[in-house]
């Protein structure tokens, strides 16, 4: 089984991205919020995998962050929800706000995510509420790190800076941005780390 892989973006479609390996394309179904939060074709990238085995195929989904992946694999478990379908779950809405809607037992707000109605809800919520239950602590613990560390991602990418240097940098800034330091404290910082 691949675990995740690192290596540079090829390509993307509209439900997928190629990252290229030792010369071997490989084809990673991804949700929208991964999507999003990976840099353009030619920068090198590192994601998580779940690799899926069927009958009649193998196929490879991959995840920004370990957080995503184990929210997934948890999805999948669920019978009669598939990982096409929990990647579209997971395009609609984060995968900590997920787990806390489902903890929380939030049906109306899971039921703003398309693809899940009230029957669906209330399966997830009776299906996932125990086992998510450590990830939605976890979530409520580092949300605002992540959230802190989202917005410096985005300032750097708006200042021109490319997905790689951006990640070593948002990497060794992780204890400060988890230690409570704020944007207007990391942004100084990032910068001297990429330009110094």
């Amino acid at each position: 089984m691949i675990a995740s892989v690192k290596g540079t973006l090829a390509g993307r479609g509209a439900d997928h991205v190629v990252v290229e390996v030792g010369g071997i394309g490989l084809r990673l179904f991804v949700s929208r919020r991964t999507m999003n939060r990976l840099g353009a074709e030619g920068d090198s990238v590192s994601m998580f995998v779940h690799t899926h085995v069927r009958e009649d195929a193998i196929n490879l989904y991959g995840f920004a962050d370990e957080l995503e992946r184990t929210v997934f694999e948890q999805l999948i478990s669920v019978s009669g929800l598939g990982p096409r379908m929990a990647l579209g779950i997971l395009s609609g809405m984060d995968a900590r706000e997920l787990a806390q809607a489902i903890c929380t037992e939030d049906i109306a707000r899971l039921c703003t995510v398309p693809g899940i109605g009230r029957k669906k809800a209330e399966k997830l919520v009776v299906s996932l509420k125990d086992k998510l239950l450590e990830v939605a602590g976890s979530a409520e613990s580092g949300n605002g790190a992540d959230q802190v560390l989202g917005d410096l991602r985005s300032a750097l990418q708006n200042l021109g800076f490319k997905g790689t240097e951006i990640e070593q940098v948002l990497v060794s800034l992780q204890p400060r941005a988890g230690g409570g330091e704020q944007l207007d404290e990391l942004l100084p910082e990032a910068l001297r780390l990429l330009r110094g």
